[in-house]
């Protein structure tokens, strides 16, 4: 028998059994509850829609919420949700972090090793293939008469398990809900990032409206001090007015220093984000403050698929369900097939002949009679793992829904809040119009124009401060929302 006929019996005898074994697979199931996403109410509508449209409705003065209702046509929360406040340098800082941020790189790679764990689980599909190759030289001691003898051995085996009850299946099934998570996850993390800039930046953007003013009011409070030591060497003012004029520009000065530093770190703050060392990283003051973007808001039955932290807690669920069948499983019989052929022998020149050549094949089926509770302790684990995962699921979207409740109604009395502060700025600049002309006039002392300036600088940085929690909650409701992501982009 040559060669090229024991390949061919050992094609033939592999591929026989290897038909019947494919039969039995087509004809297996899989073990364990089929996957049903858990039931969670979440309400028709949000509560504080409702509450802010009556509020709307019994006061004509109330202001925008910052938010409106969104229509089937609206768009804008999908892709670069950024865009909606039309800041150029935001946009950029943002384009930066897409692909230098360290955090979604790490993120990433942990989606990457989930692909890896789906292909492995995937292997299970498929037979290992081995060969091997070894020559031995052996003999028995100087009495025993033998001499020493060699053996030549070249081999190749094949071995494959029928997923007969599921568990391969079960296996990839979990690891492919695992892939899905662990996608949804670096959109959660992206999304975060994306929220910690624009929040930092806006606020490192209110500074510098602030510095604008402190400085502004440093410059006013130079020329008050230079017109009161005036009025004092013409014996108009007192000198004690002279004292308190330059305590106030002095107090003013320190605030200004104060924003120097918490502006650097807000800056630093956002180098890291962008993947940047702070030293190398500066960003110019801007000139403009930006404006509050109306945001539409859906439905919280929308909020499933646009919440990527909702999306990869429910998968995790599914990823926790088929752990049960892979548990399940452990109590059915493992079924395995092997073949194996080669050359043995012990002359050299007759190693790769048909009459050295050996082949074997044969089926193993394996049952574990006891093992002392090892695999119902793994079901339950695996069952309460799964109650585990629904339970978290369910308080995922429970919080999902109080964010979003959260920042509607912060948003709505911000805006409230701002409207009521632009009438106290306005009577603020008025009476400090009203307390000069009467210091000017004689008719008081300069104590209270010290007063009603320090009231309206106050009421000027209480107003930027409302811009910047209105700004940052706008972000804040955007996140909640879910951003520009959906279910359907991954």
């Amino acid at each position: 028998m040559n060669t090229l006929t024991l390949l061919r019996l050992a094609k033939i005898t592999l591929w026989k059994p290897l038909a019947v074994a494919g039969v039995l697979l087509l004809g297996a199931c899989a073990v364990g509850p089929d996957y049903q996403r858990p039931d969670q109410d979440i309400g028709a509508s949000y509560k504080e829609i409702n509450s802010a449209q009556t509020s709307n409705d019994s006061a004509a003065t109330s202001p925008t919420p910052g938010w409106v209702i969104a229509q089937p046509s609206d768009a804008a929360l999908r892709g670069d949700w950024w865009q909606l406040f039309n800041d150029a340098v935001l946009s950029g800082l943002m384009e930066t972090l897409q692909n230098a941020n360290l955090s979604i790189a790490q993120a990433e790679a942990q989606y990457r090793q989930s692909q890896a764990l789906l292909q492995s689980a995937r292997s299970g599909f498929f037979p290992t293939l081995g060969s091997s190759a070894s020559a031995t030289r052996s003999g028995t001691g100087s009495n025993g008469g033998n001499s020493p003898s060699n053996q030549y051995t070249l081999s190749g085996n094949v071995s494959w398990e029928p997923d007969l009850w599921g568990k391969v299946r079960r296996t990839v099934e979990s690891s492919q809900a695992g892939l899905e998570a662990s996608a949804a996850d670096v959109a959660t993390t992206r999304l975060s990032m994306q929220s910690t800039l624009a929040q930092t930046y806006f606020r490192l953007r209110v500074m510098d409206a602030e510095q604008r003013l402190l400085q502004q009011t440093v410059n006013a409070y130079e020329r008050s001090l230079a017109m009161t030591q005036n009025r004092y060497q013409a014996g108009v003012a007192a000198q004690a007015d002279v004292a308190v004029s330059r305590t106030q520009l002095e107090n003013t000065r320190t605030q200004l220093l104060a924003l120097d530093w918490q502006r650097a770190q807000l800056e630093h703050a956002i180098a890291v984000l962008v993947g940047l060392p702070p030293s190398g990283f500066a960003m110019n003051a801007a000139q403009v403050l930006g404006t509050v973007p109306v945001i539409p808001v859906g439905l919280p039955s929308q909020l499933l698929q646009r919440r990527p932290d909702v999306a990869a807690a429910e998968r995790r669920t599914a990823e926790a369900n088929a752990q049960i069948g892979v548990a399940q499983a452990a109590w059915f019989p493992d079924l395995s097939l092997s073949a194996q052929a080669g050359f043995r022998s012990g002359q050299w020149a007759q190693w790769l002949t048909a009459p050295a050549s050996f082949w074997s094949l044969g089926p193993i089926l394996a049952l574990t009679l006891f093992d002392g509770g090892a695999r119902q302790a793994q079901l339950e684990k695996a069952r309460a793992g799964y109650d585990a995962q629904v339970a978290t699921y369910r308080l995922t979207v429970l919080t999902a829904l109080r964010e979003v409740e959260d920042y509607l109604v912060q948003l709505h009395v911000l805006g409230q809040e701002q409207v009521t502060q632009g009438r106290a700025l306005d009577a603020a600049r008025e009476s400090l119009r009203l307390t000069q002309n009467q210091y000017d006039a004689g008719l008081i002392d300069y104590l209270s124009v010290i007063q009603v300036e320090t009231t309206a600088l106050s009421t000027e940085r209480a107003a930027l401060q409302l811009t910047a929690d209105r700004l940052v909650a706008s972000v804040q409701l955007i996140a909640a929302l879910g951003g520009g992501w959906e279910v359907a982009e991954q």
